[in-house]
């Protein structure tokens, strides 16, 4: 599944290239919405709501639909020039909108449906509090994850329905820097609030370019991503040396909301000790 930040600029990009800018051309290659024209609508804006993508437009009629997607674990959009050659298959396209001024093609995309705007709640309304938006509530995800204190904190914090962004790198990362191991039960988490804190303040510095890293030194400013430096503190660093301690990092699996197929997890044992 995609992180936060990997939506939040994917939509970025595409508030750039296509706001404002009226739609030339629409193709949808899904069989439910394949006969759907938006040519003449106007896009007015895309924005990330956790891990989905609403690309919100307008009619001549001054009708409003929501273009929504979700990247699931190998979608992407990218831009292009107008007639530019694409970076991946054809054959893998799901959407393309055209601009005067830019192409946008989401390919290989998990989810692509179209609604009206005014029913967006009825796909993302079910999400918590997005770490990455203007809903965000430290109090409210608090809230929502300590109602299940029988549940493992990392399945908890990568609940969606709990708050909104995490995904399994910062699921183990949070985890690293609140000393909790991902097992331990929402219960026996002392400082949920820090926890989810960490999360948002790694996404938040991973925004800009360069690649994702989430060692931050005291001003919150990414310090990993200078040659030859680790990127993360755990996340796939089975074997290596904790930062911290230097007890080599295991990895183990833990499984996802809704009782969905185990993921990896990757933690020190010394500085978040295996619960009993």
């Amino acid at each position: 599944m995609p992180e936060g930040d990997s939506v939040w600029r994917a939509a970025h990009q595409l508030h750039q290239a296509l706001a404002g800018q009226e739609l030339i051309a629409s193709d949808f290659r899904v069989p439910r919405f394949a006969t759907l024209n938006l040519a003449g609508w106007t896009m007015e804006e895309v924005v990330p709501r956790g891990k989905h993508l609403l690309m919100r437009v307008t009619g001549p009629d001054s009708k409003r639909l929501t273009i929504h997607s979700h990247l699931k674990m190998e979608g992407a959009w990218q831009v292009y020039p107008p007639g530019g050659r694409w970076r991946k298959p054809g054959f893998t396209a799901r959407c393309v909108l055209r601009t005067a001024a830019a192409d946008a093609v989401g390919f290989s995309l998990g989810v692509l449906e179209v609604v009206a705007t005014d029913n967006e709640d009825s796909i993302v309304g079910f999400l918590g509090p997005d770490l990455l938006g203007p809903d965000w509530d430290v109090d409210e995800a608090e809230r929502r994850i300590r109602a299940a204190p029988e549940v493992p904190i990392g399945v908890a914090i990568l609940d969606q329905r709990n708050l909104a962004g995490i995904g399994n790198i910062y699921r183990c990362e949070a985890c690293f820097l609140s000393g909790v191991h991902p097992a331990a039960p929402v219960s026996a988490v002392a400082d949920v609030r820090t926890l989810v804190t960490d999360a948002k303040q790694l996404l938040e510095a991973n925004l800009g370019p360069g690649r994702r890293v989430t060692i931050l030194n005291p001003r919150g400013v990414p310090v990993g991503r200078m040659a030859g430096r680790p990127g993360y503190w755990v996340y796939g660093r089975e074997h290596r040396p904790c930062l911290k301690c230097g007890t080599p990092i295991r990895r183990g699996l833990l499984g996802k909301p809704n009782g969905e197929e185990e993921r990896d997890i990757y933690f020190c044992p010394t500085c978040q000790p295996v619960p009993a």
